[in-house]
């Protein structure tokens, strides 16, 4: 099939990529002429692995191509996907700014036969507002369908090339079939390819993240009142997580989510609910109660130091939102890096992958190290704040014999508390107390 992706970002570079490695002819558009530039050299403006070899191989092959054009890529399509960016505006709500100017621009170039498909996250009721606009435009009636998109950050070529399921929102049997045919070399393992209206499709891409992000907010409560009462959340994470309609996904207790799905679309689900007077309480408190994880890190961090870490070296192990990923936005770390800035610290950073992101955002206001020894040497203390495998095995004699002082604030919970305690480490993690130095925990094994 001949594709146009519409959107050269994060969902827009994997879909196009994936689509044109399953054997379809891409073309992906984007206005921005430096970036198309760069990737027809090859170079990719994201972290993702595997997908740097993916785009040269397709490229290559001339499956996969990079345009400014926008009848160059969207006249001979078949499929057109909207891939840009909706991010919130100040209430919330989904910006749908690049959305509509996307739908002008490519209204004079669609073939007759086209059908146009949402990838990006939108509204309810956005794709029948598309179809209403192109057809006014057209003078004829224009086929618009939703396909969300369910890609995890570090993982999304193996989410896109084995997905779960695919869901699709369309209004005809003959545009379901084609988006059937078009996923089919994705669903060789009998995945479900789920068919239903747009809105309902539109929806379950809110929903899926909202809960995903309510789950992660309650362990997150739990594990703070763990603290106060002497309970260890691990011991109490797997005492509800065997059971079998709650299970273990997205029940590890840290420093909160972000990125750029899970805080857009809790809050864009919340406003759409409120401006059809149906307020998700659930939604506002999931929020607020992540707002407030993101500071526990910090707070433990001042109160160890009686509220005084002037000229205190704090080293930052891990800066993404999430590992196998540069992505930092809405990251944890950019929370405890404004706290431990606004204290006056001297902080020291590594990332195996987002060090360049952060660098652009606080340039010399932080130090950069070139590993993560490099950057415990002489700190006061260590906060690890991402999950990467990097950090799991350190080598614990060289580590404390690195450090000025030997304490360590956990935000991932990577470590075994008696173990660290051994090692002659004082350990601070989440919903395990720490009392006097001594780790105070309930039934652990």
């Amino acid at each position: 099939m001949k594709i146009a992706v519409v959107g050269t970002g994060y969902v827009g570079l994997v879909t196009g990529t994936c689509l044109a490695d399953s054997g379809s002819d891409v073309t992906c558009l984007d206005i921005d002429e430096n970036k198309v530039a760069s990737l027809r050299a090859g170079n990719i403006p994201i972290y993702e692995p595997g997908l740097e070899e993916l785009v040269e191989r397709n490229a290559r092959v001339g499956r996969l191509r990079f345009t400014t054009d926008t009848n160059e890529a969207v006249a001979a399509a078949e499929i057109v996907f909207l891939a840009v960016g909706t991010p919130p505006t100040a209430s919330g709500a989904a910006d749908l700014t690049a959305i509509w100017s996307v739908v002008s621009s490519i209204a004079p170039h669609l073939a007759e036969d086209v059908i146009v498909i949402t990838k990006s996250t939108v509204p309810v009721g956005t794709a029948a507002k598309i179809e209403h606009q192109l057809s006014e435009a057209t003078g004829r009636v224009c086929h618009v369908a939703s396909n969300p998109e369910f890609l995890k950050e570090g993982a999304a070529i193996e989410d896109f090339q084995r997905p779960d399921r695919v869901v699709v929102g369309v209004r005809t049997p003959e545009v379901a079939e084609k988006l059937r045919r078009l996923y089919s070399p994705f669903l060789r393992t009998e995945r479900p390819f789920l068919v239903m209206s747009p809105e309902s499709a539109e929806m379950t891409k809110y929903v899926a993240n909202s809960l995903l992000a309510t789950k992660i907010s309650f362990i997150n409560e739990v594990a703070n009142l763990c603290e106060r009462m002497e309970a260890n959340v691990d011991d109490v994470r797997r005492g509800i997580g065997h059971d079998s309609r709650i299970g273990f996904s997205f029940l590890f207790p840290g420093v909160g989510y972000g990125g750029s799905c899970f805080p857009k679309d809790v809050q864009a689900l919340s406003a759409m609910a409120r401006d059809r007077s149906s307020e998700l309480t659930i939604l506002h408190a999931v929020h607020e109660a992540n707002l407030a994880q993101k500071q526990v890190l910090g707070k433990k961090i001042a109160d160890y130091f009686d509220g005084n870490l002037e000229g205190r070296r704090i080293a930052l192990w891990g800066l993404a939102f999430k590992p196998r990923t540069d992505d930092i936005r809405d990251a944890p770390s950019l929370e405890l890096l404004d706290a431990l800035l606004a204290a006056r610290a001297k902080i020291r950073v590594f990332d195996p992958e987002a060090m360049q992101n952060v660098q652009a955002k606080y340039g010399s206001a932080l130090e950069y190290a070139s590993s993560p020894l490099d950057a415990v040497t002489n700190a006061d203390a260590l906060a690890i704040v991402t999950e990467w495998g990097d950090f799991r095995r350190p080598d614990f004699k060289a580590l404390k014999a690195a450090m000025a002082s030997h304490v360590i604030f956990d935000g991932r919970n990577l470590f075994d508390s008696a173990e660290m305690l051994s090692n002659g480490f004082l350990y601070h993690s989440i919903g395990r107390s720490v009392v006097d130095g001594r780790l105070k925990e309930a039934g652990s094994g």
